[in-house]
């Protein structure tokens, strides 16, 4: 299998040892089919960091862990990407382990296995559950520095949060559904997509507060559980759009825009007003075909350059950089949409 890579370089992207990247290698017997399409996929991963990267300067392997659906997390493996060559000569190779569902017990073993396995770093997208927290500390503790992405962990001993101000994100959601009424009574659907990821909880209680103090005659009612995913959403949306008449507002806090406009559509039911977060391609389609209003933006690839910051202060190769700031949320509109960077 031909490459031009270390086989400890080849290992730690597929997260395999040494002796089993080396026996796929030799084609030696003995291997299963899927550990050798672990071993091609870790080449090809390789190959597109080293892509375009001709300083060769210190190098961190870290590893990133998320639960989300599809959509955002390609995402998030462009930004990574981009950003990773705006470090030179300093090269970051990201191992992602993503799935749109993962249970905590996965999750903390993916965690465990990064730290005996060794890694410069780990940026987490993940659930607020003790176990999960019990993980970081002991990568903490191990001397592994993890960052929380998008949504935090603050009872773990992490060390930084790269993200938005999720709350300031609600209320700002809540001011622009509440002025849309002027005064006027309406019912906003909140949709989670779960009560586990303290991000979320942090829109919702921004939102329900500022609709509580500016705009009292809006009221809410909220679904989650269904994961951004489009099938459970979209249950749980015509479920609600059911059993309550005057629903005629959407904030979308976890996704799955495209099921909720098609239970409203489904049940003849007009949405006044959509407001969503994150500028992916299927929100960005939706904005501009004005079934979106407006999508809460903020620059995950800021965020990225921030958990490289952490990640490299923590290991001695960048002088100290403060608290990092959080990142701005931007309004945005069919008419101010970022221009794309790659």
């Amino acid at each position: 299998m031909a490459h031009e890579f270390l086989v400890k370089d080849i290992a730690f992207q597929a997260g395999l040892s040494v002796a089993t990247v080396d026996r796929v290698l030799n084609d030696r017997p003995g291997v299963r089919k899927q550990t050798e399409l672990r071993v091609r996929a870790a080449i090809r991963e390789l190959e597109k960091q080293q892509a375009g990267v001709e300083i060769q300067g210190r190098k961190f392997g870290i590893d990133v862990v998320m639960e989300a659906p599809d959509r955002f997390t390609d995402t998030v493996r462009d930004a990574f990407e981009s950003e990773s060559t705006t470090f030179l000569p300093t090269i970051f190779r990201s191992r992602f382990h993503v799935a749109e569902t993962m249970r905590p017990q996965d999750i903390v073993q993916i965690l465990d296995r990064a730290r005996l396995r060794g890694t410069d770093g780990v940026v987490l997208k993940a659930p607020d559950v003790p176990e999960i927290s019990a993980a970081v500390a002991r990568l903490e503790q191990s001397g592994i520095p993890v960052v929380t992405l998008v949504t935090d962990l603050p009872n773990a001993p992490r060390t930084a949060y790269a993200g938005a101000d999720n709350r300031a994100a609600g209320e700002t959601a809540a001011y622009l559904i509440g002025e849309r009424f002027a005064g006027h009574s309406a019912t906003v659907l909140a949709t989670l997509s779960s009560s586990r990821f303290r991000g979320e909880e942090e829109r919702e209680i921004g939102f329900r507060r500022t609709l509580r103090d500016r705009y009292p005659s809006i009221g809410i009612v909220e679904i989650s559980e269904g994961l951004g995913r489009d099938d459970a959403t979209g249950a749980l949306a015509a479920e609600a759009l059911s059993n309550n008449t005057g629903i005629n507002a959407v904030y979308s806090i976890g996704g799955g825009n495209r099921a909720v406009l098609a239970a409203f559509a489904a049940a003849g039911r007009t949405c006044s007003i959509f407001v969503a977060h994150d500028l992916d391609a299927g929100n960005l389609e939706l904005l501009r075909k004005g079934q979106i209003q407006f999508i809460l933006h903020h620059d995950l690839k800021a965020d990225v350059r921030t958990a490289f910051r952490a990640i490299m202060g923590r290991r001695g190769a960048l002088a100290a950089q403060g608290v990092a700031r959080l990142s701005a949320v931007e309004i945005i509109t069919p008419y101010n949409i970022p221009p794309p960077t790659r």
